[in-house]
Parts: C-alpha cells; sequence; structure tokens
C-alpha cells in the first residue's frame, strides 16, 4: 500500500485550485445532499476570499465575531438568528422553500420570538393580557388554494406590546403568554381574536449583530406587526406576518421580511354597538388578514 504522500493522483493545496482541491476531500460522503452542500460553499467561500483578498487579520476578526455571536445566544435571544435575518439569508431560505407562484399566503422570517408554546385560546379571546395599549380586533379565515375553508386549521399568533417588546423580553414586566395565542378555525375556516395594535420595535442590538448594523450605517428597526403561523392537514404550513400599513420602516425592515401582499390597513371603528358586541373599548382598530395555504 503506497503511503500517504505518495498516493497517487492526490492533488496537492494550491490557491488557483483551492476549493476543488477541498472538494475533492468530500468524495467519500455518503450522503450526497451533504455532498453537493458542502462543495457548493466551499467554492462560494473560497472565491469570496480570492474577490476581497481577506486578510489574516479580517478573518481572524470574522471568527472573533462569530464566537461572540453565539455566545450571546440565550433561552430566549437566539443571536445567530439575528444575524442571518439582517444579511437577508433568512428571508432568501424561507423564499426558495415557500414559493407559491401567487396563489397562496407568502411566506416571511419566523424571527427569534417564538421561544415559547403560544398558550391555546379560544375564538374571540382577548390576548392582551395586561390590557395596555390602542384596542384591536384581528380576523381573518384559512382556505385552501382554491378558496375552500380550511375548518379545523390551526393559527399561531404573537406580537409585540405597545412599546415594542415580546413577553419574553420582558419576563418581570409582562404576564407570560401575552399577546400570543394558539386558535383552531370554525367549520368556515374563520378565526378572531382581540389584541392591540403591535409597535415597530428594533430587534436586540446591544450584542454583536447590533454592531454591525452600527458599523454599516444601518437601523435596527422592524415595522409593526403579527407573527402568524397557520397549519390545516393536508397543507403546507404558512410563517408569515400581516404589517401595519401606516407604521415606519416598511421600506427599510432590519431583516428584509416586508413583502408587498402582507401589509394590510388597520382602520379605526367608532361604533360603540360594534365595540360592546365585540368586547373592546371604543373607538377601536380592526385588522383582517386571511390566509391561503398551498396543499401538501
Amino acid at each position: 500500500m503506497p503511503s500517504p504522500s505518495t498516493t497517487p493522483d492526490r492533488e496537492l493545496f494550491s490557491e488557483e485550485r483551492s476549493s476543488e482541491v477541498v472538494a475533492a476531500s468530500f468524495a467519500g460522503t455518503t450522503d450526497p445532499r451533504l455532498q453537493t452542500v458542502l462543495t457548493s460553499l466551499v467554492r462560494h467561500l473560497h472565491d469570496f476570499v480570492k474577490d476581497v483578498e481577506l486578510t489574516e487579520d479580517e478573518w481572524g476578526a470574522a471568527i472573533g465575531f462569530l464566537t461572540e455571536t453565539g455566545q450571546a445566544c440565550t433561552p430566549t435571544r437566539q443571536e445567530f438568528i439575528l444575524l442571518s435575518d439582517v444579511l437577508g439569508l433568512s428571508m432568501l431560505v424561507e423564499t426558495v422553500n415557500h414559493r407559491t407562484g401567487g396563489t397562496a399566503t407568502e411566506s416571511t422570517v419566523l424571527g427569534p420570538f417564538h421561544m415559547v408554546d403560544s398558550p391555546v385560546r379560544e375564538l374571540g379571546d382577548d390576548i392582551a393580557l395586561d390590557g395596555k395599549g390602542v384596542p384591536c380586533l384581528v380576523s381573518g379565515q384559512v382556505t385552501g388554494p382554491d378558496g375552500d375553508p380550511l375548518a379545523g386549521a390551526t393559527v399561531d399568533v404573537w406580537q409585540t406590546n405597545e412599546d415594542g417588546f415580546y413577553d419574553v423580553q420582558q419576563p418581570d414586566v409582562q404576564p407570560a403568554g401575552n399577546l400570543r395565542g394558539l386558535f383552531t378555525t370554525d367549520e368556515e375556516g374563520r378565526f378572531w381574536f382581540r389584541s392591540v395594535v403591535p409597535r415597530y420595535y428594533p430587534i436586540p442590538d446591544d450584542g454583536p449583530v447590533g454592531r454591525l448594523l452600527a458599523a454599516t450605517g444601518r437601523h435596527p428597526y422592524r415595522p409593526a406587526h403579527l407573527h402568524f403561523i397557520a397549519a390545516a392537514a393536508g397543507h403546507r404550513t404558512v410563517t408569515t406576518h400581516v404589517f401595519v400599513a401606516d407604521s415606519p420602516y416598511l421600506d427599510s425592515d432590519a431583516v428584509f421580511g416586508v413583502k408587498e401582499s402582507l401589509v394590510r390597513e388597520v382602520p379605526e371603528v367608532d361604533d360603540a354597538a360594534r365595540a360592546d358586541q365585540v368586547g373592546l373599548v371604543n373607538p377601536f382598530r380592526t385588522l383582517t388578514f386571511d390566509l391561503s395555504l398551498l396543499r401538501d
């Protein structure tokens, strides 16, 4: 058997052929998808280094940045998701994996704050447990791609409070499960619940991702929105937002999550009888957001 130094046909590392040499080391990979992904990753990384002629100091700074990003992660904060979000990677992965062809609700990022199971709620419940904020009636219908109502679909929602914080960010301020809920649609695929109008807010910018934004002259803000995950048997689950039409930062979302089809007006209703009927103070705001799911 030849020694490793005399193995025939083994190409040695060179600047010109670096990615090919490294990719060849994956030849024994038994998982073809893993081999495809690693080969492409190496090719793009090596092309990047050659394109910018990355210095050793810059590479060291990058390693330090990624190390700090991992160290900033906690049970209620995922700094790597934030990094993926602000680079547009989260949105790109979502978009590539959930192409709708214009026949279903568009997806957007999950975000870093779906950290707990949403409490099960009944239709019509008020998810604003602290009673603060501008009251809002949220309603919609979950359908298949042809408009057929999906009874028994689940609608998972979560949002910020009037100050722009999620409950997991303020465990000593907000009640657990505040502004979260898991609803089941009725026989016509409809859902409705009481809440408050969400507020625009900054993503956490006191860590390495925040420093990256500051270094590139970018702000950390997201426009006001509610998160939704809609799921039904035999259909593809969609993770999405609905954005408040008059919110600032719609055109400069820090995580690139806004799509035109997901923006909705949230008009005011000044009707004491209607307010009494739905259990809200008058006047109140209304938000209607229908969700259409593709067949699985």
